[in-house]
Parts: structure tokens; C-alpha cells; sequence
């Protein structure tokens, strides 16, 4: 990290060290090495010791979590030229960082988010990752609701936005897509002015809240994947042609990497070079993760979230596999408001057809699936009672019904 002054530190709490200055910020003590400041949010203080004992230059005990980290992470970007990419959406935000990442290390000094880090804490733990040669930073970004994007906006001073969807998601925050689509463009106005922005095409909720003093490269227009066939994407990014091969053959990352090269683009950054990236293109865990089974069965383990896009996405993809049976397990999707009964009913009637279908959690119910259980742990035993050798078994909830144990127990 780009070496922090303690005295920027120390109006935010309590500060214990000697030091002058730190070169590195951690809120996990098991993470800590020389030169960090320790910060003890979420009850944190109880680690101090064990920070302190691993190396920790100084600790922080905050008179305020997220505002402390806010401050800290507004203090690194300061200090740093580097371009900020900032990704939002309502699907496939973290699998079009990880895919942008990979394609610009091959061009650029890149920094990324790890896996989910993209709220009040992930934002300024990334940008404490800045150092004085990184030229590029891309940046998740999440909502739960009205302000959250522009907040974290104000800590990471994006110059180049991109909102990967707009569908239905935290509708019990939000209200409607209407208001995601006002909630997802506070990274629009967020943006400096002649800025680019990587849009999906087909979004009327969007319109009303486009700048004129924005670039705006629409994903599915300017954009387009040409074909998609055994892991081989062939696109045309703004006039221009680009194949390469992707380590994935669900549709729907071919999309979240059609969102990718718009932004490589919008970066500067060759398309004829595109490729040179690509191999190295790795996505976080639990999101469409590609494990064997025994017996020559395949799992998809895309556990870390759902809502309808998702969902309708992951069956699309299910449903073209071949082999063996096709099934899914399918945990409850949170906060869809009063009108989650008809989006899991919607969701049920997408997964009629397959061979198997196991609905996990109370919100499940509404999916009308011949198999109901209430929690992971009494799908997994029901999962290893009906699996047979050649199945391909997809795994999709919201992160709060805890899907992961169900995959956990047939790859153990």
C-alpha cells in the first residue's frame, strides 16, 4: 500500500503504535504482516494481541467502523494516479471484475477486488491495496438500497462506471426495478464529466438517468457476442472483431465477458491483445464453479447469491448440458419484497423441465417443486440419496440459506 501518515489515522480512534506512517491496512488479524495497521471493527478489539503478535505496525480501535475505514480508504485513493473502474449491477458484477482483471494484467499494473468486497468495508480494503505503480484499480460495488452506491463512490472516485444489469433485486429496499435502476446510477453521476460508461443495452430504466456529458457504450449494441460455442467467444466490441477462448461455457459469462471487453475497450486497451489475458481468467469462488462428481457427474456450485436474473441464467445454462440428469437445487432468493411469491413461482416454471428439482428454505415453497426440504443439510442427505452416476447438479440460493454445505457434502 501506498504509505499512510498515522497522523491521518489517529482523529479516527484509538490509535496505539510509534510508528510514523503504515503500509498496509487489515481488519482480519489472521491476515496481518509487518508494516499493517490492524483495525478492530466488528468486535475486533478482542484480536489486538494476536495482530499485534503477527506483526502489526499499529492498531486502530474506531470510534466508528465504517466511517474509520471510509477515511482511510479516501486517504490511499488520494495519493494514487491510477484509473478506478467501478462495477455494479444487478448480475454478474463480481464475474465481470475477475474477467476484466485477468484481461488488462497483461497491459496494465492492475489491482481488483477480492472476491465480494464491495460494500463499506471491501471498497476501502481494496483501495488500501493501492501502491505508487498501480496504474489500474477496479472496484465492486453493491446496494441495499438508496445512497450506498453514491457513499462508496465518494471513497473510490471512479473514472469509468459499468453497470453489468438491472433486474429485480432488493426490491424490499428498493421498491421496484425502477429504483434499482436509480440506485445502480448513482455510479453515473458519480462519474467526472466526458467519462465512459458501459451500460446494458435494452434498459429504459436507465435512460432517464444517462448524462450527456457521459460516453456511454451500450453491451448488446455497440457491443455484441457474435457466437459462443465450447468455450470459444467470438464478439464484435465497436466495429471491431475479437476471439479468444474462456475458461467457462455457461451463456451467461460469455455476456459478463462481452461486458468486460466493452470496459477493456472504454480503458484503452487493445482488442487485437484481448486474448492475451484470457487464459488467466479465473472466477471467485461459489459463482458457477465447475467441479467432477463421481461417477463422471458434474457440479455447479453457484451458491454465493440468486435472484431471478441469476436464476432464470443458471437453468438456461443447465438446461443445454448434456450427459447425465439434469438437476437443481434451488434455496429461496431474499429480499424480492411482496412480490417474491411470484418471482419464485416464475422461477419454479423455468425448472419444470428439468429431471430433478429440490427447493431448500421456507421462500422455496413457492416454487412448487416436487421436492421440498427445509434447510441445506436435509438437502444434502436427499441429494445423495437421488444422485446417480453422469448427473449435473446445479447448486443456486441466496447466500442466507447457506447452499454451500449441500456442495461441500458431495465433493467432500
Amino acid at each position: 500500500m501506498i504509505a499512510l501518515p498515522l497522523e491521518e489515522v489517529r482523529p479516527h480512534g484509538r490509535v496505539e503504535s510509534e510508528a510514523r506512517e503504515v503500509t498496509g491496512i487489515k481488519i482480519d488479524s489472521r491476515r496481518v504482516e509487518p508494516g499493517d495497521l490492524f483495525v478492530a471493527v466488528r468486535g475486533g478489539v478482542a484480536y489486538l494481541d494476536e495482530a499485534r503478535g503477527r506483526g502489526a505496525t499499529a492498531t486502530l480501535v474506531p470510534d466508528n467502523d465504517f466511517a474509520a475505514m471510509a477515511a482511510l480508504g479516501r486517504a490511499v485513493r488520494a495519493r494514487s494516479d491510477a484509473e478506478v473502474v467501478g462495477i455494479t449491477g444487478s448480475t454478474g458484477k463480481t464475474s465481470t471484475k475477475d474477467i476484466l482483471a485477468a484481461l488488462c494484467r497483461p497491459h496494465r499494473r492492475t489491482i481488483a477486488a477480492e472476491a465480494s468486497f464491495n460494500a463499506e468495508l471491501g471498497v476501502p480494503l481494496t483501495l488500501a491495496r493501492l501502491e505508487t505503480d498501480t496504474e489500474l484499480l477496479i472496484c465492486e460495488l453493491a446496494m441495499r438500497g438508496f445512497g450506498q452506491i453514491a457513499e462508496l463512490c465518494e471513497i473510490a472516485r471512479p473514472t469509468l462506471g459499468v453497470i453489468t444489469a438491472i433486474g429485480p433485486v432488493h426490491l424490499e429496499f428498493v421498491g421496484s426495478v425502477e429504483g434499482v435502476a436509480r440506485a445502480k446510477a448513482e455510479l453515473l453521476a458519480a462519474l467526472p464529466s466526458g467519462a465512459k460508461a458501459v451500460i446494458p443495452a435494452g434498459t429504459p430504466e436507465l435512460e432517464p438517468h444517462l448524462r450527456s456529458d457521459l460516453d456511454v457504450i451500450r453491451v448488446g449494441e455497440d457491443a455484441q457476442v457474435r457466437s459462443f460455442e465450447g468455450g470459444r467467444l467470438d464478439a464484435e466490441v465497436v466495429g471491431e472483431r475479437v476471439e479468444f477462448n474462456v475458461p467457462f461455457r455457461a451463456p451467461h459469462q460469455a455476456e459478463n465477458t462481452l461486458t468486460a471487453l466493452a470496459a477493456y475497450w472504454a480503458l484503452g486497451l487493445p482488442l487485437e491483445h484481448a486474448a492475451d489475458g484470457a487464459a488467466e481468467i479465473e472466477l471467485s469462488r461459489l459463482r458457477g464453479e465447475e467441479l467432477p462428481l463421481e461417477g463422471g457427474g458434474v457440479l455447479i456450485n453457484d451458491c454465493w447469491n440468486a435472484n431471478p436474473a441469476s436464476m432464470a441464467a443458471a437453468l438456461r445454462d443447465l438446461a443445454l448440458r448434456n450427459g447425465g440428469r439434469r438437476i437443481a437445487v434451488l434455496g429461496g432468493m431474499a429480499e424480492l419484497g411482496p412480490e417474491g411469491p411470484r418471482y419464485h413461482r416464475e422461477v419454479g416454471k423455468q425448472a419444470a423441465g428439468l429431471d430433478v428439482v429440490i427447493g431448500v428454505g421456507d421462500l422455496a415453497r413457492d416454487y412448487g417443486t416436487p421436492h421440498w426440504v427445509a434447510d441445506a443439510d436435509e438437502a444434502a442427505r436427499l441429494l445423495r440419496e437421488l444422485l446417480e452416476p453422469g448427473d449435473v447438479v446445479l447448486v443456486k440460493g441466496s447466500r442466507s440459506v447457506g447452499l454451500e454445505r449441500v456442495a461441500q457434502n458431495l465433493t467432500a
